[in-house]
């Protein structure tokens, strides 16, 4: 029986830096709370990013579209807001904003953990685990062998028949067994020319990925392997393989080949980087554009483990990541839940003199729950300062156009508080967006959380910035005009920091445009 995310707001009673929280009992079974319809309202809880009613998340998984919904898995813990008793949790949506929490889908057993993996329809049921008139959805994960004497992981399939609302592991697990200590995260897709499922895996501490291929999801061929290549500072992990038309056309398509890598990503501790490249249903083969350099796919210290969603009608690409570091994960300062999901993005592919490059932009979605825009137009700024009482607040999105003028930096001050700030800008000299997050508010749970500025190469075009900025509760996304940039980041400011400024310094700024609007609650009664 599905349960609604429910949970009671946060009354928040502060005394002598004390802070309270009244929540409602655990359900110990599968770890969501058994109230309906309570928004959550907790000081740093997301108002429009997913996050559990409690207990520890990290990767998506599993994302699949089938039947109106959106499937959202993730790495979750029933028993508590540290790593540990690693299932599938579950949650679905028909907007990507709005989410509703169900059971756990996949839990851990006999001694084997739930990793990380994926999802499919199985249209044709090649399976053979449905039917023809209910394909199934089958769910390809790694089990993790909790066992000093024999450490290892394996590929594990589990179907569903009821749109995801239970699941039967398959009696014939594994479908894979490499007899490897390190060999997970399965991204499975269906690869048309060759009429095949692929499924492309990690072997972490190899810095590669290796392919397979299978006519029913049951059993698999090994193809080939990819790597090294581009970043191998640390581990790979969470591998994903999509094909996008260049700039929209789809008689010039490329394949991406994203791979998770934790430490060495490009802010430090845990990221990711893609590849672009051909691939045949046997080889991804790197385009020589690219090769021997690193392409990083987000420039901030919070966006890791992303994964695409496979099934959906109108042909979109959208992917979401765990936003967090695995440098400070089990320490950020949030309760009862701990880990949350970045907004869903569309990605792309657009030329560039270097090649194809990604992009990645918000859905359209985000605007069912945008309020009304406020416009700005025309205003300069002469090496200072502009505000607005109408700037301010904890959860809304910016799209601003600048022009730089003889300006050497120009941004913002977000989350603005007596002592606190979060500031996103462009270096002029340097070439340079940037999130500055020094002064954001808790940031003494970890030395490394605050230690640097996060930037991003950006060229601008007739000195003209653009930016799409989302900030909620705990968090700041720094998409530039093109998408071809992005910073993501967690912050923990003060309730009381919601002011806004834009700052000029070193030469007058033109803000040619701006606007501004709120960004609704997605856990309010309306839902």
């Amino acid at each position: 029986m599905k349960n609604f995310i429910s949970f009671w707001g946060a009354i928040m009673l502060v005394s002598a830096g004390l802070l309270l929280s009244a929540c409602q009992t655990n359900d110990q079974t599968n770890g969501v709370t058994s109230e309906d319809d309570i928004a959550y309202d907790e000081l740093y809880r997301p108002q429009f990013h997913f996050t559990p009613a409690q207990n520890w998340i990290n990767d998506p998984n599993g994302l699949v579209y089938h039947d109106g919904e959106y499937h959202l898995f993730y790495q979750y813990n029933p028993f508590g807001d540290q790593w540990g008793h690693m299932s599938w949790g579950h949650a679905v949506s028909t907007d990507l904003m709005h989410w509703e929490e169900l059971d756990v889908a996949l839990q851990e057993e006999d001694g084997i953990m739930i990793f990380s993996g994926s999802a499919v329809v199985d249209k044709q049921n090649t399976s053979g685990l449905g039917a023809e008139e209910n394909p199934p959805m089958v769910a390809i994960y790694t089990g993790h062998h909790d066992s000093e004497e024999n450490p290892k992981q394996d590929q594990r399939i589990a179907y569903s028949t009821d749109n995801g609302r239970s699941w039967t592991k398959y009696e014939g697990n594994p479908v894979i067994d490499e007899e490897m200590e390190n060999f997970r995260d399965p991204k499975v897709i269906w690869h048309e020319e060759t009429e095949k499922w692929i499924m492309v895996v990690a072997l972490p501490t190899e810095y590669k990925v290796r392919f397979y291929s299978s006519d029913n999801l049951i059993d698999w061929k090994m193809e080939s392997e990819f790597g090294p290549a581009g970043g191998t500072g640390g581990i790979w992990e969470c591998p994903d393989l999509f094909k996008l038309p260049v700039d929209g056309h789809d008689g010039e398509s490329r394949w991406v080949l994203q791979v998770d890598m934790n430490p060495g990503a490009v802010a430090g501790g845990s990221g990711g980087q893609y590849f672009v490249g051909d691939f045949d249903g046997s080889e991804f083969t790197e385009s020589e554009e690219t090769k021997g350099e690193t392409l990083w796919v987000d420039y901030g210290k919070d966006f890791y483990a992303v994964q695409s969603y496979s099934n959906i009608p109108d042909g979109r690409r959208i992917w979401l990541a765990w936003m967090n570091n695995w440098n400070y994960a089990g320490e950020i300062p949030t309760n009862p839940w701990r880990g949350a999901m970045t907004i869903p993005r569309k990605v792309g592919l657009m030329s560039t003199d270097e090649g194809p490059r990604l992009t990645q932009k918000t859905v359209d979605e985000l605007n069912t729950i945008a309020g009304e825009a406020q416009q700005f137009e025309n205003i300069t700024i002469s090496d200072g300062l502009f505000t607005d009482e109408n700037l301010e607040g904890t959860t809304y999105k910016i799209e601003a156009e600048i022009q730089l003028n003889d300006a050497e930096r120009v941004g913002f001050n977000l989350r603005k508080g007596d002592e606190e700030q979060t500031v996103v800008g462009y270096d002029v000299r340097a070439e340079e967006l940037f999130v500055d997050r020094r002064n954001s508010g808790e940031v003494s749970f970890h030395e490394d959380f605050a230690a640097e500025i996060q930037t991003a190469p950006l060229r601008l075009n007739k000195n003209i910035l653009t930016l799409e900025i989302l900030v909620d509760r705990s968090s700041v996304e720094v998409f530039s005009g093109k998408g071809d940039r992005s910073i993501t980041n967690r912050i923990f400011p003060s309730e009381s920091s919601n002011g806004i400024e834009i700052f000029s310094e070193g030469g007058a700024a033109e803000v040619v445009n701006l606007g501004f609007r709120e960004l609704q609650s997605t856990w309010s009664n309306s839902q």
